[in-house]
């Protein structure tokens, strides 16, 4: 079988769908299946991509525009000329596919549906015009938590039947460093962390106006240390941080290597990730794989990603993150408890059990797709050129 795979996130910096496509696709290449073509609309890093199994067609396109056109006519085009069994793609699915051709889309979550505000003007523009489209018409349709599945069934009831679950896996980061390495990033002390991009759906500033509230023993106790690039919407962490006088208390990182990443994770006291919504939360599995419990939202896929080793709390309700937060660095028997299971907990999320899954769901569509009820015209077959 021969698995087409639109790859224009593998050029992309790790984090979010570019991590999860660049780990699910090395796996399923490791596990020889099938045959698999990466599609990108600009060369990637060709090395992680040696395998028999993989072949890489890359153009050399740039801009915003230049990826749509490309995927909406290069891209298929390579597809039909490689005679491709089943096409991938991460929410969206070219137009001009042949229709003897399955397609899969992985759905990570419903944010422009819930709570569009939070993001971009034009990615929420784009997400609620080609995602419901895809859903419409893909043979299977990959949700990457029960909660996001569930969401799907509820928003597009003829998505029925043709909804399955893959759980990312977790990413394995470089051994840690020692301690000391942590202080050039001004981290003097035990710390707590937080990882992800700034933006306004991970909900800092709730953070940030919680942990003020300790007092300052509390806080001498653990400073929160912020991992990640700055994203948009004026999400302004820096002012933040010095109006509420936390300059002494707060360390930002920015984007930072895996290698620091590891770092802070092995050394955290505790992860904090209330986010006012997640389709998985990666950086719940992550931390919980150095044995870290986790503070996070008793809402969307958290609680389930987090299971029992974490204290769930209502992302909108900043007292009850300020409760959270008081529990995890001043009771060392509940973060304890907590950590104990944190390491089992994220031993259910492996790339390997992902990709096998994934492979069983591109066997599925095929086999869908040769039935001739599910041919639909929406699919127009590729002229020839």
């Amino acid at each position: 079988m021969k698995i087409g795979i639109d790859a224009r996130h593998l050029t992309e910096a790790l984090s979010g769908i570019p991590r999860y496509m660049i780990e699910l696709t090395r796996e399923l290449a490791r596990q020889g299946h099938s045959e698999y073509v990466l599609y990108a609309p600009r060369p990637p890093d060709a090395r992680p991509w040696a395998y028999p199994s993989v072949t890489l067609r890359a153009a050399a396109v740039r801009g915003r525009a230049g990826r749509f056109l490309w995927s909406q006519t290069t891209l298929p085009w390579w597809a039909w000329r490689d005679g491709v069994d089943v096409f991938w793609g991460p929410f969206r699915i070219p137009r001009r596919l042949p229709r003897t051709v399955a397609t899969v889309i992985t759905i990570h979550d419903l944010v422009w549906k819930y709570f569009g505000e939070t993001m971009q003007p034009h990615r929420r523009w784009i997400e609620s015009k080609l995602m419901p489209a895809a859903i419409r018409t893909a043979d299977r349709i990959v949700a990457v938590s029960s909660a996001t599945a569930q969401a799907i069934d509820a928003e597009y009831p003829e998505s029925r039947g043709r909804v399955r679950v893959v759980h990312p896996g977790a990413t394995a980061l470089a051994a840690p460093a020692e301690r000391s390495s942590l202080a050039r990033f001004g981290i003097d002390r035990p710390h707590f962390l937080f990882v992800g991009t700034l933006e306004p759906r991970k909900n800092l500033p709730r953070l940030l106006r919680a942990y003020a509230s300790l007092d300052a023993g509390a806080r001498g106790r653990a400073m929160l240390v912020i991992a990640g690039a700055g994203g948009w919407g004026k999400v302004d962490i820096a002012r933040l941080v010095n109006e509420l006088n936390l300059s002494r208390d707060v360390a930002l990182t920015g984007y930072i290597s895996d290698a620091d990443l590891a770092a802070l994770y092995a050394n955290a006291r505790f992860l904090a990730m209330p986010s006012i919504y997640e389709g998985f939360g990666s950086p719940i599995v992550e931390a919980m794989a150095f044995g870290v419990p986790v503070l996070t939202s008793n809402s969307s896929s958290m609680p389930e990603v987090a299971g029992d080793a974490a204290l769930l709390v209502d992302p909108l309700d900043e007292s009850a993150i300020a409760r959270g937060l008081h529990t995890l660095i001043l009771n060392d028997e509940r973060r304890a408890e907590l950590a104990a299971r944190a390491r089992p907990n994220a031993a259910r999320f492996t790339w390997q059990n992902a990709a096998r899954q994934m492979h069983a769901v591109f066997v599925e569509a095929r086999a869908d797709r040769r039935l001739p009820a599910r041919r639909t015209s929406l699919q127009r077959p590729l002229p020839r050129q």
